[in-house]
């Protein structure tokens, strides 16, 4: 049975094959240092360039590297929730590949663990210096409308650097789009949840697959989704057993 490591990476890719080596790279650089033992679990979400090629070579070179590969295309969200089931780690840790979250950022997520359950990055303040209009009006407007219909105060729910731990996915319900909302999800759960200011670099290699669209429109059935559980679910507590 392999050890239970203290951190599981969990990484969705799309036609990343620019990004993999580099990414790999950064979190070891960084993860050596902190002395804590880890896995990289990356989905394929079926590419169609030499990304899997690229994971097969990776994993055979480094057994903390664990690669799966859709047999379709089925989304961010799927590619991420179908990580964080293949997971063994105490806390998991996800991140985007095109190096857009710059791993170095990762003791100030772990820190943030020790008074909460969930930490997650925020790119609001980096992302004033870096970001033309367009883009950070996008992202101002759609984190504003989240929040307006959720009831959150996420500044930045777009982005899905986060760490937490494990027990915060044991009960959740996949659908499709709802790695936007996992800090929602987690409170709905009974979990706390902080942001911490991180980095915002600019894609190392490829193209994005996110736009003004994406940003604005393509989320609003699934934020009523949203809306609608916080407002219906409730949580249970067993406070003594009998046999």
């Amino acid at each position: 049975m392999p050890e239970t490591p203290e951190l599981s990476f969990v990484i969705p890719c799309h036609n990343e094959e620019g990004n993999l080596l580099a990414l790999i790279t950064a979190i070891r650089e960084t993860v050596e240092p902190l002395k804590l033992s880890y896995e990289v679990v990356i989905t394929d979400d079926c590419s169609q360039d030499r990304t899997w090629e690229l994971l097969k070579h990776l994993a055979a070179g480094d057994p903390r590297i664990r690669a799966q590969r859709f047999a379709f295309n089925c989304g961010q969200s799927a590619a991420q929730w179908a990580g964080m089931q293949a997971a063994r780690g105490r806390v998991i840790v996800t991140l985007d590949a095109d190096l857009q979250n710059d791993p170095r950022d990762l003791p100030k997520l772990l820190a943030a663990l020790e008074k909460f359950d969930c930490a997650c990055g925020s790119r609001v303040a980096a992302r004033r210096q870096s970001d033309g209009f367009i883009k950070a009006a996008s992202s101002r407007i759609a984190n504003g409308v989240r929040n307006v219909l959720s009831g959150e105060k996420i500044s930045d729910a777009g982005c899905c650097y986060r760490a937490f731990k494990r027990e915060c996915i044991a009960n959740l319900k996949f659908f499709k789009g709802m790695h936007r909302f996992m800090p929602t999800l987690f409170k709905i759960e009974g979990f706390t949840v902080t942001e911490i200011p991180i980095a915002a670099n600019h894609r190392h290699a490829g193209r994005s697959h996110y736009g003004i669209w994406n940003r604005l429109f393509a989320t609003f059935y699934d934020l009523l989704a949203v809306r609608w559980m916080k407002k219906r679910m409730f949580r249970c507590q067993i406070a003594e057993r009998i046999n």
